[in-house]
């Protein structure tokens, strides 16, 4: 895959845990999903693309771009020992900064498991305001679930 193709997913779960069939809740827990408002980060291979049409009733995603990507690692990223990401952690990987370490990861010259003990699984907030639509119906029903292309960075800005 080459660098400048490589898009990062970001996937929310939307729904609990109340009467979800197995073989989802299986699914859900690979990807790491395994609370209400956990946020996973994934890119767009095509196995992922599989499991993410098969929870589509669960959860919401779509690119996540830079900026929301940084947003996020310095208000939910969490490392080991449940201690706040800064931006010390990230210059003893060569970055100036979380926004520059960002950056790179989505230009593919860096990846999230670089920084050691960085927890996979952001955890969000409700959204303030609330969720715009039926959390039941598919997003481009009105609702809020499955994929929402690049809107899913303004959820994740009400989120973090």
């Amino acid at each position: 895959m080459s660098t400048s193709s490589r898009k990062l997913l970001a996937v929310i779960r939307i729904r609990g845990t109340a009467g979800v069939p197995k073989d989802v809740e299986d699914t859900l827990k690979m990807l790491r999903l395994v609370r209400k408002h956990h946020c996973v980060i994934i890119d767009n291979r095509p196995s992922y693309l599989g499991m993410l049409q098969k929870v589509k009733d669960y959860v919401t995603w779509g690119e996540i771009d830079a900026e929301t990507l940084a947003l996020l690692l310095r208000r939910r990223g969490r490392l080991r020992g449940n201690t706040r990401l800064t931006d010390d952690h990230v210059k003893k990987l060569g970055y100036e900064n979380i926004e520059q370490f960002a950056k790179a990861v989505l230009e593919g010259k860096a990846r999230l498991d670089d920084i050691p003990g960085l927890k996979p699984v952001f955890r969000l907030a409700p959204p303030s305001g609330g969720f715009k639509g039926t959390i039941k119906k598919p997003y481009k029903a009105g609702g809020e679930l499955g994929y929402r292309g690049s809107a899913i960075n303004d959820l994740l800005k009400r989120m973090a």
